[in-house]
C-alpha cells in the first residue's frame, strides 16, 4: 500500500460513513451529520497522512482542523463544554506544539499561543481582581489587545532575522 493514498483513503471512507449515516438515519450517527464532523473527517486524514507517510508538515493543519471539529461538535453535544473562543486558541497552540516536536519549529508559537489562550479563558478574573483596587490600572486593563498589536508591529517591522 502506498503511503500517499493515506489521506485519499481516509477522507473517502470518513465520507462514505457521513454520507450513509444521512442515507440510512440512524439516531447515533445523526449528531456526525454537519460540517464539524467534515472538519474531523479531513482533520484525521490529514494527520494519517503526516504520521504514517511522515509528511510532518500536515500536523498542524490536521491538528487545527481535528481540533476545531471536535470542539464544535462537543460544544453541541455536551452541555458543560466550554463555549469561549480561548478553547480555539488553545487548539492552535496544541497544533503548534504538536508541529514543533516533529519540525523542531513552532515551539515558541506554542507557547505563545498557549499563554494567550490562558490569558482568554481566564481574563474574567484577572478583571475582578484589578477592579478591587480602583487604580488606573483597571482602566489599562480594557486596553490589553493593544499590548499584542504592538508585539505583533514589533515582530513584523522591527525584529530582523
Amino acid at each position: 500500500m502506498k503511503k500517499h493514498g493515506i489521506f485519499s483513503g481516509i477522507v473517502l471512507v470518513g465520507l462514505g460513513i457521513y454520507f450513509l449515516g444521512g442515507q440510512l438515519q440512524l439516531a447515533f450517527l445523526k449528531v456526525f451529520q454537519g460540517w464539524p464532523a467534515l472538519l474531523v473527517i479531513f482533520g484525521m486524514a490529514l494527520l494519517g497522512q503526516a504520521y504514517y507517510a511522515r509528511e510532518y508538515q500536515h500536523i498542524f493543519p490536521g491538528t487545527v482542523l481535528l481540533g476545531f471539529g471536535l470542539h464544535f461538535l462537543l460544544s453541541q453535544l455536551l452541555p458543560i463544554w466550554p463555549k469561549h473562543i480561548g478553547v480555539l486558541f488553545l487548539i492552535i497552540s496544541l497544533a503548534f506544539f504538536l508541529s514543533a516536536r516533529k519540525t523542531k519549529t513552532g515551539f515558541v508559537q506554542s507557547l505563545l499561543f498557549f499563554i494567550l489562550a490562558c490569558f482568554m479563558l481566564f481574563s474574567d478574573r484577572f478583571s475582578d481582581f484589578f477592579l478591587l483596587f480602583q487604580t488606573s490600572i483597571s482602566s489599562i486593563w480594557r486596553f490589553w489587545p493593544l499590548l499584542l498589536i504592538l508585539f505583533g508591529l514589533y515582530i513584523l517591522f522591527v525584529q530582523k532575522k
